[in-house]
């Protein structure tokens, strides 16, 4: 699962990065608003952590600016000020928690997961679409109650998928998912990565809907 962190403070943007790159996190680290926005514009993510007082503008405006774009991206506010109006202007502004520095990071790493879970409308940590088991925590997949040995990329695509299942995966979504925003990828490698799925969850599960991306069936089996 793939994070942005829009932090400014270099000491803590790094250990923050690596904590949730240990808990299995992708991290995406930015700086700057203009360089958060320049990536929520070109890539899918599960969660936003945004500081709120950042060199180039307020965390709190550019939350705004989000929500106004129809941006539905689940955002946690990580900040100092630990005020009430302060919170409360947080949640007002479409912040879907609010954590006060300094924090501890398995707090964070809960929060961010009770996010991609509410967001992906799981009430559980382990995550069910149709046969499908996913449990994002401890990368674990199950078929029909049967373990099913995926690959770190499969792993990755079906996370995805599994998150919005039911609806559409655009290409770009997965690609970035699998590897960033590098152009180094081969044209093909997703397309190699979902056969490889199919072989191992079955033909039907996943499916290709043609010039946009993939789709997971959510219904029961």
């Amino acid at each position: 699962m793939k994070i942005l962190l829009i932090e400014d403070d270099l000491q803590l943007g790094k250990a923050v990065s690596r904590a949730l790159e240990q808990s299995g996190f992708e991290i995406c680290w930015v700086r700057m608003i203009k360089d958060a926005l320049a990536q929520l514009a070109s890539a899918s993510f599960a969660v936003v952590l945004l500081d709120l007082c950042l060199p180039d503008g307020s965390g709190l405006s550019c939350l705004q600016q989000l929500r106004a774009g129809g941006d539905t991206t689940p955002v946690l506010v990580l900040t100092a000020r630990d005020a009430l109006e302060d919170k409360v202007a947080g949640l007002d502004a479409g912040a879907d928690d609010y954590v006060v520095k300094p924090f501890a990071v398995p707090e964070l790493v809960s929060r961010i997961r009770a996010l991609v879970r509410r967001s992906a409308g799981y009430a559980s940590q382990v995550w069910q679409a149709g046969p499908l088991t996913l449990d994002p925590v401890n990368q674990r997949v199950s078929l029909d109650g049967q373990p099913v040995s995926l690959s770190p990329r499969e792993f990755a695509i079906l996370t995805e998928l599994v998150r919005s299942a039911g609806q559409v995966v655009r290409k770009r979504q997965l690609e970035t998912a699998l590897f960033g925003q590098s152009d180094g990828a081969e044209s093909n490698a997703l397309e190699v990565h979902i056969h490889h799925l199919r072989r191992k969850l079955g033909h039907d599960l996943i499916q290709t809907v043609r010039g946009v991306g993939y789709m997971l069936d959510r219904s029961p089996s």
